[in-house]
């Protein structure tokens, strides 16, 4: 079956899924990653229904556009992104093929998560000159979702988004975000006190993707195994970076599971560091089921590197 045959009998299902939407009390959300989908649980509880377009083992940057993601977003009320053009190579294409008014941008279900932290990382130069140079982050870092300051950021986003999108829920979703903030407060203080051996050491991530858990832990990147982010490294920046890393007593070589293992396991022996494979989404395995336990699985992975 062609894709756009595929795609017009999973509208004709959607509509006849969609008649029974008065029936359900649910706000229908989609986000596009497993922790912006599991923020969306704490916050909006039994008021919502929650699906996550990627899967947490993926690399965000590249999904498969598949039908039935179309369909869940025809269904949806909200839709929940990273955005900072994260998803721009797959997730554009899907919203305009869903026809749903609800979640195009500028629509109230059209929720920016990004929308509730500081940006990162802005370049100086016009974003079309950095894609023209291959750069896939030219509005700012979008690797963003792990510091506990910026899940509180989103929180409260997804909590006044949620309440304009169904106010007689608005307030249950106050009561997620404090039960949220709540706990989070205390875990915060947890993770910081483990993470302390961190503090001020030299590490080197594969993507650009660690900065924002960098600044929060108070470690150093002092340079990338991609010269930049999206960018394939090339023999004289891999060994101009293992020479700076041996200068500066590099600790740790951060990468997640989707990137290129033997590669960075050559810069971090070469440049005398440990190499650490961290998580960085909800469902990276499938012991990480939330955003808690994602943060728990990344500071053990970063303090065991050590």
């Amino acid at each position: 079956m062609r894709f756009g045959s595929k795609l017009t009998a999973l509208f004709l299902a959607g509509a006849c899924l969609g008649s029974a939407r008065s029936a359900s009390a649910k706000l229908r959300v989609v986000a596009s990653i497993e922790t912006l989908a599991d923020l969306c649980r704490e916050v909006g509880g039994d008021r919502i229904e929650v699906t996550s377009l990627s899967h947490g083992y993926q690399d965000p940057h590249f999904v498969e556009a598949k039908p039935s993601l179309v369909l869940s977003l025809n269904r949806a009320d909200a839709l929940v992104y990273v955005g900072l053009d994260l998803e721009i190579g797959w997730l554009p294409p899907l919203v305009q093929q869903s026809r749903n008014p609800r979640i195009q941008r500028g629509a109230p279900g059209n929720v920016d998560a990004s929308t509730g932290i500081k940006v990162e990382d802005v370049p100086n130069i016009p974003a079309d000159q950095l894609r023209a140079l291959g750069d896939i982050h030219p509005l700012g870092n979008p690797h963003y979702w792990i510091p506990p300051k910026n899940a509180r950021g989103i929180a409260r986003v997804l909590a006044q988004r949620f309440s304009e999108l169904d106010t007689a829920g608005t307030t249950a979703y106050q009561a997620g975000l404090a039960a949220f903030e709540h706990r989070l407060d205390a875990k915060e203080k947890d993770w910081e006190k483990t993470a302390a051996p961190l503090r001020g050491i030299n590490v080197v991530t594969y993507h650009k993707s660690w900065s924002y858990v960098a600044e929060w832990l108070q470690m150093r990147e002092i340079g990338y195994i991609e010269p930049k982010p999206g960018i394939p490294p090339t023999g004289n920046h891999t060994a101009q970076l293992i020479e700076l890393m041996r200068k500066s007593n590099v600790k740790l070589v951060i990468v997640e599971s989707f990137y290129p293992s033997s590669l960075a396991k050559f810069v971090a022996d070469n440049g005398h560091a440990r190499l650490v494979s961290a998580p960085s989404d909800v469902g990276a395995t499938p012991a990480i089921k939330t955003y808690f336990d994602l943060v728990d699985a990344v500071v053990r992975a970063l303090v065991s590197g050590l």
